[in-house]
């Protein structure tokens, strides 16, 4: 079974649950980080939280939701190995897999309604990366983690 980690902050709170169920329909095991209820917290908190678990490969990928997704883009995006793509609209998450082998998707749960935020999550789960040269760019990257640790 394929597992998948699940975050928020209170913002994000709605649009994860819905996401939390889309992935439990789609056959997923999902670690929800929390929060469990939409009570005020600090987003820095679960974005560490599963950014830790995607690196340290708990899960093989993750995605997280806070108001506008740019607090948790900063957060998770500090991480070496993370590659978490802000996305508000298909496209942008079918070439963030292609292209780049986004392991974090990060919405704004402010930002995207819920029947677009599953068709963005359907096609960043279901979209390969395709290697080639987009490889020789990530190579780049990874070099760059493994010189600069945190």
């Amino acid at each position: 079974m394929k597992k998948i980690a699940v975050a928020s902050d209170h913002a994000g709170y709605d649009l994860k649950e819905s996401i939390v169920t889309l992935l439990v329909h789609l056959g997923y095991k999902v670690d929800d980080l929390g929060p469990e209820n939409s009570d005020s917290v600090d987003y820095p908190d679960y974005g560490i939280s599963l950014a830790r678990a995607v690196a340290e490969e708990k899960v093989s990928r993750g995605i997280v939701i806070c108001g506008t997704g740019i607090g948790m883009s900063i957060v998770v995006n500090r991480f070496p190995g993370i590659r978490g793509t802000l996305c508000c609209d298909v496209y942008t998450a079918k070439l963030c897999r292609e292209h780049n082998d986004s392991n974090i998707l990060i919405m704004g749960g402010h930002v995207v309604g819920k029947g677009l935020a599953h068709e963005i999550v359907q096609t960043w789960l279901n979209t390969p990366f395709e290697g080639g040269r987009h490889q020789k760019r990530l190579d780049k990257i990874i070099q760059f983690d493994a010189s600069n640790k945190l």
